[in-house]
């Protein structure tokens, strides 16, 4: 049976099923969803698992489902980086499940998946889709998290969005960090700048902008003066893909609306001090070379997350040479 995410984020309570699949790219979402199940559960014994543990150690996996004491505390599994590998252990022990609940959580999961599709067919099981946030989703929880916050702004709202680059898990740590610091529920846009570190991030900002207009000279300079962190190469290749699926949006809307009301159109604005850079990359880039773009941060990413021999600050500079020779292609 298959449950729409949002449905479940404003009431947990409609998960009928005491088996449940939980995919897709965003961490956050499921992490949101694991505190709600705990709290929801919190008379239960919760158990923490990885599918590696369970196919190693299927028979005590078996064991721990069927030794049921009525003398024991309702017993609430976790299972992490689940896959179809899995599946057939899920069937065998489906039948017995009874006051215990299964909680699985898995990456993206294409629609050929097998453990998908048997989640999403059967009436004894939820699957859960949790799909990647937008704009609109995250000002919400913003909206919710801060509602008795004053200075909670619209710049203020998107100095938060833009700083965690749609990524709810990271939109969370910092909403925590809001809370501890302004502890009088005051919100403080230059104090805010400090405590969501924008002045450093300003820092790659000029050399992402530099390399998106095309400009040689300043940015050989910059990837020169610029200490980038080898923790944030993941945080740097999501500013540049903000950037490019923005002027995408832009490119787009310039199909009906003049350059001016288009870009005033999307959400968030860009803010006024963006607005020259922007100005001179729509006018630089056009859909097959941001496509070609997006294609290089792809390969990147991947690269840097599966291979940790690689010199990760060399091939981040590397594609900001590329991207700046790709911007002045005619």
């Amino acid at each position: 049976m298959i449950y729409k995410s949002y449905l479940l984020e404003n009431n947990i309570n409609g998960l009928n099923q005491n088996l449940c699949l939980f995919y897709g790219e965003n961490l956050g979402l499921k992490n949101d969803f694991k505190d709600f199940l705990i709290t929801e559960n919190k008379e239960s014994e919760i158990i923490k698992l990885n599918q590696d543990d369970i196919l190693k150690k299927k028979e005590f996996f078996f064991n721990e489902i069927n030794n049921i004491s009525l003398f024991e505390k309702k017993k609430v599994y976790f299972i992490e980086q689940t896959s179809d590998k899995i599946l057939d252990i899920i069937q065998e022990i489906e039948p017995k499940i009874d006051t215990q609940k299964l909680y699985l959580f898995a990456d993206i999961l294409d629609k050929k998946s097998k453990i998908r599709n048997y989640f999403e067919k059967s009436n004894n099981c939820g699957s859960v889709a949790c799909y990647a946030d937008n704009e609109i989703s995250l000002k919400k929880i913003i909206l919710k998290k801060l509602s008795n916050y004053s200075g909670l702004t619209t710049n203020n709202i998107n100095l938060i969005i833009n700083y965690c680059n749609l990524e709810r898990s990271k939109l969370n740590n910092e909403i925590k960090k809001i809370r501890a610091y302004f502890i009088d529920k005051k919100i403080d846009t230059e104090k805010l700048e400090i405590l969501l570190n924008v002045k450093t991030n300003d820092k790659f900002d000029f050399l992402k902008d530099e390399a998106l207009n095309g400009n040689k000279i300043k940015t050989n300079q910059l990837l020169s003066n610029t200490d980038m962190d080898v923790e944030k190469n993941i945080l740097y290749l999501n500013i540049i893909n903000q950037r490019l699926n923005r002027l995408i949006e832009v490119l787009n809307l310039k199909r009906s609306y003049s350059l001016d009301e288009a870009i005033n159109k999307i959400k968030p604005p860009i803010f006024w001090k963006e607005k020259p850079n922007f100005l001179i990359q729509i006018k630089k880039w056009n859909i097959k070379k941001i496509q070609t773009a997006l294609r290089k941060t792809y390969d990147l990413e991947v690269k840097i997350k599966s291979d940790g021999t690689v010199n990760k600050n060399i091939l981040m500079k590397k594609l900001l040479v590329d991207i700046c020779l790709l911007a002045n292609v005619s």
